[in-house]
């Protein structure tokens, strides 16, 4: 999802009337930074989120457990498409997470909140959600397709394991095959974390269109360069760890990484 050009726009200049509707929608809103150190704030609250509400939180992190063990089983000796499955799944959290945000949205307010808060999010009042969600499953489903391509064409033999994975891609004698799908990465997760990082939220508090949401994502991330690039790097370390438990992991990991995601939209997004 490339950056949009009117992303660059001063939200303190006066409205045109040849801005875009998305510029318009998006000027209603002010981005605050933060110190390098914010995302452990966010974790933190995350964290407390969780443990005054923590049932729907496990289902959440049981779900995608569920998911990723379907998927071992399903194709348990091609390890060249299920390392970009996995490594996919952090581009469509932040949907995914959805009913956490809803959630941690009512302990804020002081309402009741539990397992039908997170449901009734899953129920859009229109397309905005459904558009965005269809959105970074392409792109998820593009990292996936491309990642197995690399590595089924490129890897020196065939990449059945994680074990193969570390010898053949990681370790590799050429030297380039990891860079190569590192980069490859890099170029796909990035401008997708930016156009999405406080989008989903933003369009489950507020009544803004997807466009407009996303360029107040990309001014956040443009704002607070250091603090959000800290934050890419925590949610792949927390998915990783999920990962590597043996997936029991994401359990606590993807409520706490949705509590926290939820209290970064509050703290870098305000109406203006």
């Amino acid at each position: 999802m490339a950056l949009p050009r009117a992303s660059v726009i001063d939200p303190d200049r006066p409205t045109d009337m040849n801005d875009s509707h998305a510029i318009i929608e998006s000027r209603r809103y002010t981005t605050r930074a933060v110190p390098l150190s914010r995302p452990l704030d966010w974790l933190v609250a995350g964290c407390r989120d969780f443990l005054r509400c923590p049932g729907p939180g496990l289902l959440h992190g049981a779900a995608v457990a569920v998911f990723g063990a379907l998927l071992c089983w399903q194709i348990p000796d091609k390890f060249w498409l299920l390392n970009g499955a996995f490594t996919g799944f952090m581009l469509v959290a932040p949907v995914v997470a959805t009913g956490l945000y809803a959630i941690s949205r009512a302990l804020e307010r002081g309402q009741p909140a539990g397992l039908m808060t997170a449901v009734h999010a899953w129920k859009p009042r229109d397309s905005r959600m459904v558009v965005f969600g269809l959105l970074l499953a392409l792109a998820g489903t593009g990292w996936v397709m491309t990642s197995a391509a690399l590595i089924w064409a490129c890897a020196p033999a065939p990449v059945a394991t994680p074990e193969d994975f570390l010898r053949l891609v990681v370790l590799a004698e050429q030297g380039w095959l990891f860079e190569a799908w590192l980069a490859l990465g890099g170029l796909l997760a990035a401008p997708v974390f930016a156009s999405s990082v406080v989008a989903i939220p933003l369009l489950l508090d507020r009544d803004i269109g997807v466009l407009g949401a996303v360029l107040t994502s990309w001014r956040v991330v443009m704002e607070n360069p250091a603090p959000l690039a800290l934050w890419g790097v925590a949610i792949a370390g927390f998915t990783l760890f999920g990962m590597a438990t043996g997936l029991v992991g994401m359990l606590v990991v993807v409520p706490l990484l949705g509590h926290a995601s939820w209290h970064a939209y509050r703290d870098l997004v305000r109406a203006a």
